[in-house]
């Protein structure tokens, strides 16, 4: 017994995340609901910058991501890798200032976010210094962790830590590629990518931060949380190795699915279709070894509220999962991409797998660290259900809503026409599905307001333990495989081999799919008419880019017959070159913009965002009248010439110079055309509306003079 330590647990660090979660998550929740409500009466957007539809999305997603789910992350890790390696925190120094900087990062997303400072590019939307902050916060997280890992007393990692070790690999690579970015000026950077490839850096970062950020450090937590509070061992020791090494090396291969019949080339399409499919075995294999470890203890469920959570958020788990492979086939896609069966795939996966754990781990975690009983079973169960009812009344609208806009888009009448030519019909068919969603939405906030109320009661009623006292033998000294052991404990008993091997695996998905779109030429056929935008575009697509016009419009139209006979000539990649970053969207709500230069005159779109609804009656978009009052800002034109032509833009040099009398004359231009057309307002042409219709009228143009050309 003499060789026996004693130390202590840290669970102040374990506290303070797990406050920061649940706090963040009201607000982000609370941003959510405002934005379902935004859909159903327009007037919410109140006419102001700050609170638009379009700038508010980004701090839902951002705000629940980063801030309910990231706070839940390391809420989960700081508290079981110091029991799974029987250590303290290497560290209370970088505990504390990984929490106080990952707090500072969502504050500078709450603030700039709102106010239009955005890359547009979807769950990468920060800029380039708060960039920085995130990867000095992760490296600080990282230290942390394999610190801890060093000094263990445990000799091997427990399968959940596997989850947290690819976890930070992975969500770090991710994050420094999707921030290859060039800065112009403090609030405003171009990403290094254009167009198509763009998109595929895009998607490769933006599904797997899905896969790598609320599903990877997710697992982990299911594996140490779920068999603790059921009082059970995992189910399959080996089916954990498969589904661990199975997850990580498939997972990274599907991001292109996103972007199906888009430009990007077919073989980059197909392999993100291959792999996606193929990752339905590993991520049921993680679902089934979760649900099989409560084998014999379904009465227990039955009891426990914090089972009832786990069980839900790992079937919904399951549910996803089994969805996004579905999705990923091309007769699918082709009615699910850009409607809202995508926004309800997404939500079972937010509101049920990482909402629900996280309320499930919580709930098991409070009387713990409060040494205390919960203050109330019959709450945590009435969030329970309430929630559940959210999460349904959330999701069953949406699918509802996708498939009914899908069908409406591609219904033609007898006579070969589209049977619902004004996109507008469709958005309107939506309306009371709209209004269920919100329901659903606040039952969900509802429940979460009183799963916050039963947690601060509880803490109210116990006394904290701040330092837990723990003892443990020390780690025996590092050997190699024993006779008869199984091959894998070798591997788990070397972390740093374990993150070897996790890197090689996740980045080879990568490096053969991105490598050749960014070094091949022929990967995007150049078309000789795609000129640089003008500087008066350009500061126009810059407007439209802090305006958040992209949650709302797409800019790509596939090879459809619906869509073409809709907006025009379907997309080539060649048309995108001078895109960055690209802005083809995921979603919807209004129609694709591709093909919008000169469709309408400049008056029609200077009425449109004055007031959408005089120009397109029952429009749910909000009204931008600052556009018209606000003096276009031309101050950085040159550093964002000079910044395009480094990253290959083919601007002349000395053109900065130039730039300011071309803008000047183009802006002039669109201010005769509006005065010509009964717009009466003086100084227009130094106004941000100018910039706007300009880059509008561009969209899709230089393909329509190809066309003319050839004829």
């Amino acid at each position: 017994m003499s060789n026996v330590q004693q130390f202590q647990y840290d669970n102040k660090i374990v506290r303070a995340f797990g406050v920061a979660s649940f706090t963040w998550g009201l607000v982000g929740m609370l941003v959510g609901f405002i934005l379902t409500l935004q859909l159903i009466w327009p007037e919410l957007n109140l006419g102001l910058p700050i609170t638009t539809f379009g700038r508010l999305r980004p701090l839902h997603t951002n705000a629940v991501i980063f801030a309910f789910v990231g706070n839940g992350i390391f809420m989960g890790v700081y508290y079981s890798l110091q029991r799974l390696l029987k250590a303290r925190m290497f560290n209370d120094t970088l505990s504390w200032l990984h929490f106080w900087l990952w707090q500072i990062v969502i504050l500078c997303a709450a603030l700039t976010l709102p106010a239009g400072i955005t890359t547009s590019l979807e769950y990468a939307e920060l800029e380039w210094p708060i960039d920085l902050l995130i990867t000095v916060t992760w490296v600080v997280f990282g230290l942390n962790m394999f610190g801890t890992i060093v000094k263990r007393r445990e000799q091997h990692l427990y399968v959940a830590i596997w989850f947290y070790i690819a976890t930070w690999v992975t969500v770090a690579v991710l994050h420094i590629v999707r921030s290859f970015e060039l800065p112009v000026s403090l609030f405003k950077s171009y990403s290094v990518f254009s167009g198509v490839q763009d998109a595929l850096v895009q998607w490769w970062y933006g599904h797997n931060a899905v896969a790598f950020f609320l599903t990877t450090p997710y697992l982990g937590m299911m594996y140490y949380f779920l068999p603790k509070a059921a009082n059970r061992p995992v189910f399959s020791y080996k089916l954990s190795i498969v589904h661990f090494w199975a997850l990580i090396f498939i997972y990274i291969w599907a991001g292109p699915h996103h972007l199906l019949y888009s430009s990007l080339p077919d073989w980059v399409q197909s392999l993100g279709t291959v792999f996606s499919i193929m990752l339905i075995a590993p991520s049921w294999g993680g679902m089934l070894n979760g649900l099989l470890t409560l084998r014999g203890a379904w009465d227990r469920v039955r009891q426990d509220p914090v089972l009832k959570f786990m069980v839900v958020a790992v079937t919904a788990y399951g549910m996803a999962t089994f969805e996004g492979p579905m999705l990923s086939i091309k007769s699918v896609n082709a009615i699910s991409h850009f409607t809202d069966w995508t926004i309800a795939h997404v939500h079972v996966g937010a509101l049920g797998w990482n909402g629900f754990l996280t309320f499930g781990v919580l709930y098991w975690l409070w009387p713990r660290l409060y040494r205390t009983n919960l203050y109330s079973t019959n709450l945590a169960n009435i969030h329970f259900w309430v929630g559940t009812l959210g999460i349904i009344f959330y999701a069953v609208p949406m699918y509802w809503s996708g498939w009914t806009q899908a069908m409406m888009w591609k219904e033609f009448t007898p006579e070969g026409t589209l049977k619902w030519g004004n996109f507008l019909d469709t958005v309107l068919q939506l309306r009371p599905l709209y209004i269920m969603r919100s329901l659903g939405g606040l039952l969900f906030f509802v429940g979460t307001i009183i799963g916050v109320y039963n947690l601060v009661k509880t803490a109210g009623q116990g006394s904290f333990l701040a330092q837990e006292d723990a003892e443990a033998t020390p780690r025996p000294a590092p050997h190699g495989r024993v006779a008869g052991e199984y091959w894998h404990k070798l591997i788990e008993r070397r972390p740093f081999a374990m993150l070897f091997w996790a890197t090689i695996l996740i980045s080879i998905g990568g490096l053969i799919q991105i490598l050749p779109m960014v070094f091949i030429d022929s990967q995007v056929p150049k078309i000789s008419t795609v000129k640089p935008y003008t500087p008066l575009e350009l500061v126009g697509r810059d407007l439209y880019i802090r305006e958040g016009c992209v949650s709302c419009h797409s800019q790509l139209v596939r090879p459809f017959r619906d869509e073409t006979e809709r907006y025009g000539e379907y997309s080539k990649s060649g048309e995108y070159v001078y895109d960055y970053p690209f802005l083809w969207g995921s979603k919807r709500t209004g129609p694709d913009l591709h093909r919008e230069g000169g469709r309408y005159p400049d008056s029609w779109h200077y009425n449109h965002m004055l007031d959408p609804r005089t120009m397109s009656p029952g429009s749910i978009m909000p009204p931008y009248p600052w556009l018209l009052d606000n003096k276009m800002k031309t101050d950085d034109l040159a550093g964002k010439i000079g910044a395009l032509r480094t990253l290959g833009v083919p601007y002349p040099k000395g053109y900065e110079k130039d730039a300011p009398a071309e803008l000047q004359a183009q802006a002039q231009k669109i201010a005769k055309n509006l005065a010509d057309q009964g717009i009466k307002d003086q100084g227009i042409e130094d106004k941000e509306i100018v910039a706007l219709i300009a880059y509008l009228q561009r969209l899709g143009t230089d393909i329509k003079v190809q066309n003319q050309a050839e004829k």
